[in-house]
């Protein structure tokens, strides 16, 4: 019987070695496949990254025209207003220049509206 025993237990045996021998190759299976998948996605993102940089330099390229023209617009506008303010004050300076000499000049000497009459 203890030869019986002995196989059977050598039969075990081997058994376990086999089953530890298909645990660790799944093992690495499972860690190769997610290197793998690790890599994949490293991949599809470096291409939608690529792609959403090109997306964003055409939009860059489109709109940076815009940019100009409108600070152009803006230029000449500014320039338009200032012409206006520059003759407004050209047409009406020896109007003001005059309002200001005859006020200062014709004084009229009145009593305050505060001021009350003393009696004596």
């Amino acid at each position: 019987m203890s030869a019986q025993q002995s196989q059977g237990i050598q039969t075990l045996l081997e058994a376990e070695k086999a089953a530890a021998k298909i645990v660790q190759e799944a093992r690495q299976y499972r860690v190769q496949k997610v290197k793998d998948a690790r890599s994949e996605a490293t991949k599809e993102i470096e291409e939608y990254k690529k792609a959403k940089e090109a997306e964003f330099k055409k939009f860059e390229a489109s709109h940076a025209g815009t940019t100009s023209e409108a600070q152009a617009a803006i230029d000449k506008d500014t320039e338009v207003k200032l012409q206006s303010i520059s003759d407004s004050y050209n047409s009406h300076k020896n109007e003001v220049v005059q309002k200001l000499l005859d006020r200062v000049t014709q004084v009229k000497p009145e009593l305050h509206k505060n001021l009350k009459k003393v009696q004596s």
